[in-house]
This record gives C-alpha cells, structure tokens and sequence, in this order.
C-alpha cells in the first residue's frame, strides 16, 4: 500500500510539476501582450503591435504545451485518485468543469483571433481578442486555484451518509479565506516569470546587436513589469498567504520554519539551515532573533507554535522538503527584487543598455522564476501533506485501491520520456521563433 501510494503521488507530482512550466508563463505573458498591444493602439508605433504578435507566438505555443499535458492529469483523478474523485467531486467537479467549459474555451477561441485574424477585425477589436485570452488564462487560474484552495481550507459543504462531500453553498467557495491571497500571489509569481523572459530575451537581442530596438523594448518592460511584480509577490500577498498558513495550518507553518520548539518571547527568522527531523533541531543555522514574530504578528515578543505542540501524526510527511522548498522561494525572491531593482536604477540612469553584466544576468537567470514557481507549489502541497482535504480525508484514503504500484510505475516511465520529447521539441521551436525574432510586416 506504502509502495502504491508513494507512486501514485510521484506520477502525479511528475505530470503537474512538467505541466505548470508552461501555464507560469502564458498567464504572466497574456498580461504583457495586452499591455504592448494597448501602447501601439495609443502611439502608433509599429514595434508594439510586432512585439504583441511575436510573444503572442510564443505563447501559443506554451500554450498547445499546457493543453498536451494537463490532459493527462484529468485522466489520473479517475486512475490513481479514484476514491477521492469519487468521494469530493460533487464539489471539485464544479470548479473543474467551470475551466474547461468557460476559460479554456475562451482563450483557445479568441487566441486564434489574435493570431489570425488582425486584418479582418482591425485593430481594436483586435485588441479586444487579446484582452479576452488574457481573461480566459487569468479565469482559468482562478478557478484552478478555487479548487486547490477547497482542498487546503474545505467550506461550503457537509458530508452526508455514505461519505461523500456535498456542496451547500456555492458561493463559499469562491469567498474562501484561502483563495484570493493564493490566487494573486500565484499571478503576480507568474508575471515575475513572464517578466524574467522578455527580459532575458531582450538582453540575449542586446548581447548578440540582433533586433536591437526590439531588445531594449523588452528589456525595458521586462525589468519594469518585474520589479513591481516581485515585490508585490513578496509583500502584500506573500505575507498575507503566509498569514492564512498561521492561522489555517499552524503545524504547517511551523515545519516551513523549521520551528521544532515552542520557545518563551519572540521567534527568531531562519536564514540558513538544515533541518535534523530525527533530533528534532536546525543544524548550521543562521537566523535574525525576533524578526519572525514581527513579521507574522507585528510583535517582537510573539510566541509561534513549534511542532511540539502538534500530534506527529499530523505533521506534514516531508518536512525537509517543505522546509527547502519554502526556503528556495522565498531566497529566489529577494534575488528577484534585488536584480530587478538595480536594472531598474539602470534602467533611469539610462545606462542599462551598455551595461553588460546587467544584460548577461538577466540572461541567466530566466531558469530561476521557474524553479521559484515550482517550490512555491511544492510548498503548498507539501505543507498540506498528510491530507488530500485538510483535516477531512487522508492522502491515503483518496487512492485508487485497484491500481498498483507496478502499473503506476510504468506509466510513470512512459510520462518522463514522453515528456522528455515532448520538452526537446518545444525547445526547438521556441529557440526558432526566438533566432528568428518578431516580423516587422505592415498589416
């Protein structure tokens, strides 16, 4: 049972973690194409409208990706999750069938408006298509997340006879405490990795004196989208998702902290650390004293629960991995602030363009949003850990108790090769889009 859970949940994690690679970036991107279409609309100037059509490119093609590989998440709710589909999905299912039906449906349409159709529509209405593919990929992530927030902090429901939850009240689910401090730190997150792209590609143009003008146009709104966004994405919301956690999931945060002990007065923050589970300690540990407790209580002297206070059975099953992944995101975030910020002083001293360290960093940091995106999801799922819906149905009850380990290993195998060529074939295609950079055509 051990064996068939641990590969259920790693075929699961295998296909969700290669599939978010590619929605990160096309709602962030979505976002940017609006606003380089709404500045030519307002100036005139052609290299706006060329830039919307060549990252809208770019986004099509993330976007044919997201589709190819989300399909076969679906297909596991009823293969690996059985139990659990079975048992909730009077209450995911709506959320869930709400995606497909309205914000896929009107993103995959009015995309190919965008990219077909400028002639026919003219230019507003043109306009017009983008915006609304950029509210169907923004729509789509709401209610993703209305779903992933039910099952960290479930409401609206009741759980009748033979077990299975049911929805009393529709609209607690989309005015779950949980959700909108999720839902606008994922976006904003998503828009630091859009951000980081134009940027990289932009100052790739710039290094390479290839589609120059188009360089420092996307360097230039790469660097001014991502510096407000990573600050944005670290305070408010990331302090207000933090805050949900302390209340909701307080064994969760303690493990994220890497808290093992109450202690008397304030708590201090963790810089570095290595969490020794056994002996129940950070070893190598550098931390700042009090500054915990005041950013999660705006008191120097509050107590935070340690994980002593909490049942074992109940704390989360990897708390190395939750306390790494929380860890990396949040380090990743103020290196985000922190190069974003001194391309924007750059940027104003008008001295970003020849300043060549600046430009290479931007090209080798667009990896990093990335791996920022995918701890920051590790951390959430983790954290929920060892629950499927918080407090209500245990991981290993949501199962598929027919479907064994041997299978779901093998399919596994198929996924990552799959998955493999699938990823080297988008790779191609993207780095030809990019060598070959946007159209400069009159329409």
């Amino acid at each position: 049972m051990e064996d068939m859970l641990f590969y259920d949940r790693m075929q699961f994690a295998f296909t969700i973690t290669f599939h978010y690679l590619f929605p990160q970036l096309t709602m962030g991107l979505s976002l940017m194409i609006v606003y380089f279409k709404w500045k030519f609309l307002r100036t005139k100037l052609d290299i706006y409208n060329d830039a919307a059509k060549f990252w809208m490119k770019i986004f099509a093609l993330n976007f044919a990706m997201g589709v190819v590989t989300g399909i076969p998440m679906e297909f596991q709710f009823g293969t690996n999750w059985a139990k659990f589909s079975e048992l909730t999905g009077g209450i995911i299912g709506q959320t869930l069938a709400m995606e497909g039906m309205f914000s896929f449906f009107l993103e995959s349409s009015f995309l190919g408006m965008f990219l077909f159709g400028e002639k026919l529509l003219g230019q507003k209405l043109h306009f017009l298509t983008g915006f609304l593919v950029f509210l169907g990929s923004w729509a789509s992530g709401f209610l993703i997340i209305a779903t992933h927030s039910w099952m960290q902090h479930p409401v609206g429901f009741e759980i009748v006879e033979n077990g299975k939850f049911v929805l009393n009240n529709f609209s607690a689910l989309f005015s779950n405490p949980w959700l909108w401090p999720s839902y606008i730190h994922n976006q904003l997150a998503s828009l630091i990795t859009a951000a980081f792209v134009v940027a990289a590609i932009g100052a790739f143009y710039i290094l390479n004196n290839k589609h120059s003008e188009f360089g420092k146009l996307f360097v230039k709104t790469g660097v001014l989208f991502g510096l407000a966004a990573s600050v944005l994405v670290a305070f408010p919301t990331g302090d207000w998702a933090a805050k949900n956690v302390v209340e909701h999931q307080p064994v969760t945060f303690a493990a994220m902290e890497g808290i093992f002990e109450t202690v008397d007065g304030g708590s201090e923050i963790v810089l570095i650390g290595q969490p020794d589970t056994e002996n129940k300690k950070l070893d190598n540990k550098i931390a700042v004293p009090n500054v915990l407790s005041f950013l999660t209580y705006q008191r120097w002297d509050a107590q935070i629960k340690g994980l002593n206070e909490f049942d074992e059975k109940d704390y989360p099953t990897n708390i190395p991995g939750l306390y790494y992944a929380y860890h990396i995101m949040v380090g990743l975030g103020t290196v985000f602030i922190a190069l974003m910020f001194v391309a924007a002083l750059q940027l104003w001293r008008k001295k970003l363009y020849k300043t060549k360290w600046i430009l290479w960093a931007l090209v080798f940091a667009l990896p990093f949003p990335y791996i920022a995106n995918t701890t920051g999801w590790y951390t959430a799922e983790l954290g929920r850990q060892p629950w499927l819906v918080y407090n209500l149905m245990r991981t290993a009850d949501g199962a598929s108790p027919t479907v064994s380990a041997g299978n779901t290993l093998f399919t596994l195998l198929g996924f990552v090769g799959l998955y493999l060529l699938l990823g080297m074939l988008f790779l191609i295609l993207v780095g030809k889009i990019i060598n070959k950079g946007p159209e400069t055509a009159k329409v």
